[in-house]
């Protein structure tokens, strides 16, 4: 999967990150009640705060007046510091309560439309992606809304609302020089702290790219665990991924280098700037013009400002880490699917179930033209089997029927209507398919089983196991119905496999039954079997049966032969060997290698 983090230019970055931070207000709107009260309580929080330097100072003046002859503590003065300090803490432990729904529920809604729009591309973009990567992209870019939101109102916002009341303290009750010490430090803070940030971002790009990189090829790796094994390239996995990781490491300590740089400035900027401070302030005290209840003040406002200011610069560097990872994501759903419902599509009128393929031309790429011209019909209930050899084109008929791509010349119908021209989701419920690849999902048999039709009764499901030759070999099990089949079905066997593929288009009832290489990974046993059970099942259905085996498809009304993208021949089994073509110079060599392995056996 290409990465979306690219070098960019600064003023285009910055309008992508507001345009990203736009994009994110919708996700907030169904809790803005309980975001505007969490406002709420940040604010009395922080004017809690800053109340607390003013009550120390009272208490520190009352205290310094008396000198060693007070008798009576100032207990109101006291009681009112302790109560500022628990309403401060009470205010911001209910802001975290009332907004901790706020975000994990946008966390939430955005998960769920990414996942939405995955499922919304093409094929094309599926088999293009690489799974490692695309999730790790999804899990930080889902995780960098809960970031971006926790900075905001627990550190930035917080922080604003205090500067801002300090500031007025400052400037109603002292010289002015303590206010333009403070903004010209907080100033230069910031200016710094965003300048090396900036400078720092191309650093953390470069890590992303690369962890995502390393996370896909160890994941991908694990994937193909058999393959990794059949060749023994488990060091070539392991080079492969220590060298990405190599890259990221060095990557990394850059990252880390210019970090401490960046903390090392931020440090000396605010020890400048409390020195200053603390200089006035106690040059005041010793002219008189200030008491000692003023000093305190300024320090406790110093202390108040500046611990919070230390941590800006990592919640400025966190922030755009988060935009960055939520970049990737909004970039993908920025991603326009391939395949669309037209405007006013309507749902399929399905009457008899007749396909008809009109002159049609397709390529995956358009200098790599795969199907030309390609004519044929097949009537309700009848079947046609498609063959050639690898590469001729057979899989991708199935796949311009289900509307994975779109055809570059002619028309794909049923029942008279274009494929285009009617609504994914009604097409693809009309037509059942068993595939070459059988891939399950990592969970139960009866949940494998009852995906063709989750709405099916249990008796249902167990019927079309018994149909597709499985059901005693489910009910053998330990586990029976519950056996957990691992990832992508690799606890079952291929013939297994297909035989749950079966059940399941079972189970779906289909008007239109695609077979592709069904029974590839069969026994000679089974596959009769199975072929028996296909030939009730596909009774009264429109059947389009892709294979390689011809053996399989003798049957069939029709068999129409493919080379190069081109029907070559048709016509029934035995019209196709009266012709001494393509077809029967197919049949008789795989004919000869039966005999060769019956032989061998």
């Amino acid at each position: 999967m290409a990465h979306y983090v690219q070098a960019r230019s600064r003023p285009h970055s910055d309008r992508r990150d507001w345009y990203n931070l736009r994009r994110m207000i919708p996700f907030l709107r169904v809790y803005r009640g309980r975001a505007l009260f969490a406002l709420v309580c940040l604010v009395l929080a922080k004017l809690a705060n800053v109340g607390i330097p003013l009550v120390l100072k009272q208490i520190v003046d009352v205290m310094d007046a008396a000198g060693r002859a007070v008798l009576v503590l100032p207990v109101a003065l006291l009681l009112g510091y302790g109560a500022l300090r628990l309403a401060s803490s009470l205010f911001n432990e209910l802001r975290d309560v009332v907004f901790a729904r706020v975000r994990f529920h946008a966390m939430r809604r955005l998960s769920t439309r990414v996942l939405h729009h995955l499922h919304q591309l093409s094929l094309r973009f599926h088999l293009e992606r690489r799974t490692g990567a695309i999730s790790r992209d999804l899990e930080r870019g889902t995780r960098s809304v809960s970031a971006i939101l926790n900075y905001l109102v627990f550190s930035i916002l917080p922080m604003l609302v205090e500067f801002s009341l300090v500031a007025v303290v400052l400037l109603t009750q002292y010289d002015p020089v303590f206010t333009l010490v403070t903004f010209a430090t907080v100033a230069v803070y910031i200016g710094f702290t965003f300048l090396v940030t900036e400078w720092r971002m191309d650093h953390r790009h470069a890590m992303n790219r690369l962890e995502s990189e390393a996370n896909g090829q160890a994941l991908d790796s694990l994937i193909n665990y058999e393959t990794v094994k059949y060749f023994g390239n488990e060091g070539l996995e392991l080079e492969r991924f220590d060298r990405t990781l190599g890259e990221w490491e060095g990557t990394a300590v850059k990252s880390q280098t210019s970090m401490s740089l960046l903390n090392f400035g931020q440090g000396a900027i605010i020890a400048v700037g409390v020195t200053l401070i603390m200089l006035f302030a106690a040059h005041g005290v010793v002219e008189g013009e200030m008491s000692l209840g003023d000093l305190v003040l300024v320090n406790a406002f110093l202390l108040q400002l500046f611990i919070p200011l230390n941590f800006l610069g990592m919640v400025y560097r966190q922030i755009k880490y988060s935009l960055a990872d939520m970049d990737l994501i909004f970039k993908l759903l920025d991603r326009e699917p391939e395949i669309r419902d037209r405007d006013g599509a309507r749902p399929l009128q399905l009457q008899r179930g007749a396909v008809r393929f009109e002159q049609v031309d397709f390529a995956y790429q358009p200098d790599r033209p795969i199907l030309h011209q390609v004519d044929f019909a097949i009537g309700p209930g009848e079947k046609v089997a498609v063959v050639g050899h690898s590469g001729a084109g057979k899989s991708t008929l199935s796949r311009l029927l289900f509307r994975f791509y779109d055809v570059t010349g002619g028309r794909v119908l049923i029942d008279g209507q274009d494929v285009r021209d009617v609504t994914q989701e009604s097409l693809r419920r009309v037509i059942g398919i068993v595939p070459q690849d059988t891939v399950l999902f990592n969970d139960t048999i009866y949940y494998n089983i009852l995906y063709g039709r989750p709405d099916a009764a249990r008796e249902e499901v167990e019927q079309a196991a018994a149909m597709a030759h499985i059901r005693d070999f489910i009910e053998s099990l330990p586990q029976g119905w519950d056996t957990l089949v691992g990832e992508r079905g690799l606890k079952l066997s291929g013939g297994e496999k297909q035989r749950v593929a079966i059940a399941r288009a079972i189970l779906k009832r289909p008007r239109i039954l695609v077979f592709d290489e069904a029974t590839s990974s069969l026994d000679s046993h089974t596959e009769q079997a199975i072929l028996e059970t296909l030939g009730e099942v596909a009774e009264n259905h429109t059947t389009l049966v892709i294979a390689h085996r011809l053996s399989t498809v003798v049957d069939a009304h029709r068999i129409l032969v493919m080379e190069q993208g081109r029907i070559v021949e048709q016509g029934s089994h035995r019209q196709l060997l009266q012709r001494r073509g393509v077809y029967q110079a197919m049949w008789r060599l795989q004919q000869q290698e039966r005999q060769v392995l019956e032989a061998g056996a």
